[in-house]
C-alpha cells in the first residue's frame, strides 16, 4: 500500500491532488501555509514548515509516508532540496511534478539575471513604473532602486508594511488572461517588467502583455535543485506512484 504526501501550493499539486482523490489513494496534502486562504483540496491537509531536512524525516517516518511527490513552486527551492535529502536519508521514493519553464517567443525583450539581487541590478538608473510579478518573499532589495514606482499583484492583503518606499498592490488571484494584464499595465504605466520564470498557463498573461506593450522583461531564471525524477503531467505521475515500489 502506497501513503503519498504531496507537497502543494501549485495548479499542479490541485490537478494532483484530484486525482489522487478520484483513484481512492492515500495521501496527505502539505501547504507551506503563507497564503491566508489557501485553494481547498480534496486530500486530508496539513500546513506549515516541517523544521528543515530532520524534520520533514520524522514526519515522513512517524506518518509511514511511502512516496513524496514535490510539486512546490519552481522558486521553492529550498524545500525542494530539504525533500532531495530527506528521502534520500529515509529510502523513500521521490518525484517532482513540475512546469516547464517559459521561452521567450518572437518580439520578446527578454533579460536573463540569475536571482533578485541581479534583477535588482538591471533595472534602470532612470526612474521607471516597474511591475514586481514575484510575490511578496523578495520584495526588499528592490529597496535599493527607490526612484522606482513598484506595482505588486498578491493574494492576500500584506498585513505589515511593505519594504519599498514607492509601491501600489493589486489583490488578485490567477488565473489570469492577457486582456486583463495588458489594462493593468497601462492603467499603472508599467515600463519594465519583473518576472520569476515559474512556468505555466496561469501566469503567463502578464509576458503577452509586455510583449504586446514592447516593454522589457528582467527574467529571473530557476534555481538550481538537487537531481531528481521529473514528471510534467499528472498520469506520469500516477503511473510512478502505481510502478515505483516503497
Amino acid at each position: 500500500m502506497t501513503r503519498t504526501l504531496v507537497l502543494g501550493g501549485t495548479t499542479e499539486a490541485s490537478n494532483l491532488a484530484k486525482a489522487l482523490a478520484e483513484a481512492g489513494m492515500d495521501a496527505v496534502f502539505s501547504y507551506a501555509g503563507r497564503t491566508a486562504n489557501p485553494v481547498a483540496q480534496p486530500l486530508p491537509l496539513r500546513i506549515g514548515g516541517f523544521g528543515g531536512v530532520g524534520g520533514l524525516l520524522s514526519y515522513l517516518r512517524k506518518e509511514e509516508i511511502s512516496h513524496v511527490v514535490d510539486a512546490t513552486h519552481p522558486f521553492a527551492a529550498q524545500m525542494s532540496r530539504n525533500v532531495v535529502r530527506a528521502c534520500a536519508e529515509g529510502e523513500v521514493p521521490l518525484c517532482a511534478y513540475e512546469r516547464p519553464p517559459w521561452s521567450p517567443a518572437a518580439g520578446d525583450n527578454w533579460i536573463h539575471v540569475g536571482d533578485t539581487e541581479a534583477a535588482v541590478q538591471a533595472l534602470p538608473q532612470d526612474p521607471a513604473r516597474v511591475f514586481l510579478a514575484i510575490g511578496k518573499q523578495n520584495l526588499a532589495g528592490f529597496a535599493a532602486r527607490p526612484q522606482h514606482h513598484y506595482l505588486l499583484r498578491l493574494v492576500d492583503e500584506p498585513k505589515a508594511a511593505l519594504p519599498l518606499p514607492d509601491c501600489s498592490v493589486e489583490i488578485a488571484r490567477g488565473p489570469f488572461d492577457e486582456a486583463g494584464d495588458l489594462a493593468l499595465l497601462k492603467r499603472h504605466g508599467i515600463t519594465h517588467l519583473v518576472s520569476k520564470n515559474a512556468g505555466g498557463r496561469g501566469a503567463s498573461a502578464k509576458l503577452a502583455a509586455a510583449r504586446a506593450l514592447n516593454l522589457p522583461i528582467i527574467m529571473i531564471d530557476r534555481p538550481k535543485v538537487l537531481p531528481r525524477k521529473i514528471y510534467g503531467d499528472v498520469a506520469e505521475v500516477m503511473a510512478w506512484l502505481s510502478h515505483t515500489p516503497a
